[in-house]
């Protein structure tokens, strides 16, 4: 047993070394930082094999042959677009030709539109990123949308043979 001065000062070293930890070492500093994302927008379409636009066998004597398909676009959300569809002939007001093929000079005239019909609303190719033209125009959802193609072809008095052509399908955003 410890009497005196000795007792007493053992007694506040001992508090002295529990209490100082947590009152004097112990500090928090902090900062912050930002986590950023840019989405850039944009589209896809897919026009492929499946769209294809096949009119069947015609006789010569056919007029007003009709034909649709439909196309896919999928754009970002909120995205704006306008399509435009230019046959091979560069032809800006929606008016292609069909080639034959071999020595077959024959081109049979079609109309693309985006309504139905030989009175069809007429589906060029004067649009650009930021306005329709004489295209379609839509925006985007994140989903793939369907757009519905139709051609008229106004008559079939033509020389017997099958005849393409080729529509590429323009999406401005």
């Amino acid at each position: 047993m410890l009497n005196g001065p000795f007792r007493c000062t053992l007694a506040v070293l001992a508090l002295g070394i529990i209490g100082t930890p947590s009152m004097s070492w112990a500090a928090t500093t902090s900062s912050t930082f930002q986590v950023t994302l840019t989405i850039q927008k944009a589209c896809t379409v897919t026009a492929g094999s499946s769209s294809n636009i096949a009119l069947g066998t015609q006789p010569a004597t056919a007029t007003d042959v009709l034909g649709n398909n439909t196309i896919t676009v999928n754009c970002s959300k909120t995205t704006p677009y306008f399509i435009g569809l230019a046959p091979s002939n560069a032809n800006t007001a929606g008016a292609g030709t069909l080639a034959g093929t071999g020595s077959n000079t024959d081109h049979v005239p079609y109309k693309l539109s985006s309504t139905v019909g030989p009175s069809g609303t007429v589906w060029g190719n004067t649009a650009t990123a930021i306005a329709v033209g004489n295209g379609v125009s839509g925006t985007g959802t994140g989903n793939n949308q369907t757009i519905t193609v139709y051609v008229t072809v106004p008559s079939a008095n033509f020389t017997p043979d099958t005849y393409t052509d080729t529509v590429t399908v323009n999406v401005n955003y």
